[in-house]
C-alpha cells in the first residue's frame, strides 16, 4: 500500500529537498505541501494523507498548533515532526498535542522513509537522540489525573509489563528479549495496549502510561 504524506515546513529549500527525496522512496506518495501551520491544517482536511510531516517553527500558526488541531479531528493522520537538538520543550509539547513521531531534522534519508512507514503503521518513531529528553518530559509532565488510570486497569498483567518497557524506551526486539517472548507476541501485546487504551499509536500509548502514574 502506498503511505500518502504532505509535508509542513517553511524554508522552500528544505521542503523541495524532502519532496525530492521522498519522491524516489517505493511506497511513499507525496500528497501536497505547506509553508505554514494554517495551511497545513487546511491540506490535511481536504487531503486526508496518512502522515503529516510537521516542522514546529513556522510563521503564524507553529508546528504545535496544528499538531494539535490536526490530531483532533476524527481519523487524523499521524504526525511525524521535525525537531532539533535544542527543542526539548518544544518536543514536550507537540507531544502533547498528539504528534506520532519525532525525527531530528539532519538525521539520514533512510530514517525519514522508515519513520514515515513506522507512524503510517501506528507504531510511533522517536529518534534514538531525542529518547531521553521525552522521557525526561513525560516523568516531569502533570500528575497522573483521576481520569486515566482506568484506561490502563484493562490491561493483563503481561501487557502492563510490555507498556512499562515501551515507556522506557526499549522496542520490540528488546522487550522479547527481556520478557523471553517472541518478537510476534510482543507486536500483538502491543496491539493490544494500542486497541484497549484507545491510544492512536505507541508513542501517545507511552504518553499514558506516564500520565496514567503506570511508571510511578
Amino acid at each position: 500500500m502506498t503511505i500518502s504524506v504532505i509535508i509542513a515546513e517553511d524554508e522552500a529549500l528544505v521542503r523541495a529537498g524532502v519532496v525530492l527525496l521522498l519522491g524516489g522512496v517505493p511506497g511513499i506518495e507525496v500528497l501536497g505541501e505547506a509553508s505554514d501551520g494554517t495551511t497545513a491544517i487546511e491540506l490535511a482536511a481536504a487531503v486526508r494523507p496518512d502522515v503529516v510531516l510537521m516542522d514546529l517553527r513556522m510563521p503564524g500558526t507553529d508546528g504545535i498548533s496544528a499538531t494539535r488541531k490536526i490530531c483532533e479531528s476524527i481519523d487524523a493522520p499521524a504526525v511525524l515532526v521535525l525537531t532539533t537538538f535544542n527543542e526539548q520543550q518544544a518536543v514536550q509539547q507537540a507531544l502533547a498535542a498528539g504528534a506520532s513521531g519525532f525525527l531530528l531534522k539532519h538525521a539520514a534519508p533512510a530514517d525519514l522513509a522508515e519513520a514515515i512507514r513506522a507512524c503510517a503503521a501506528g507504531e510511533g518513531w522517536l529518534d534514538p537522540a531525542v529518547v531521553s529528553g521525552v522521557l525526561t518530559a513525560l516523568r516531569s509532565a502533570t500528575p497522573p489525573t483521576s481520569a486515566t488510570p482506568g484506561t490502563v486497569a484493562g490491561l493483563t498483567n503481561r501487557e502492563r509489563e510490555v507498556l512499562v518497557l515501551m515507556a522506557m524506551g526499549y522496542g520490540n526486539t528488546e522487550i522479547s528479549a527481556r520478557l523471553f517472548i517472541s518478537e510476534a507476541t510482543t507486536r500483538t501485546h502491543v496491539s493490544h495496549i494500542i486497541a484497549k487504551t484507545g491510544s492512536r499509536d505507541r508513542t501517545q500509548a507511552v504518553v499514558l502510561a506516564y500520565r496514567s502514574g503506570l511508571m510511578s
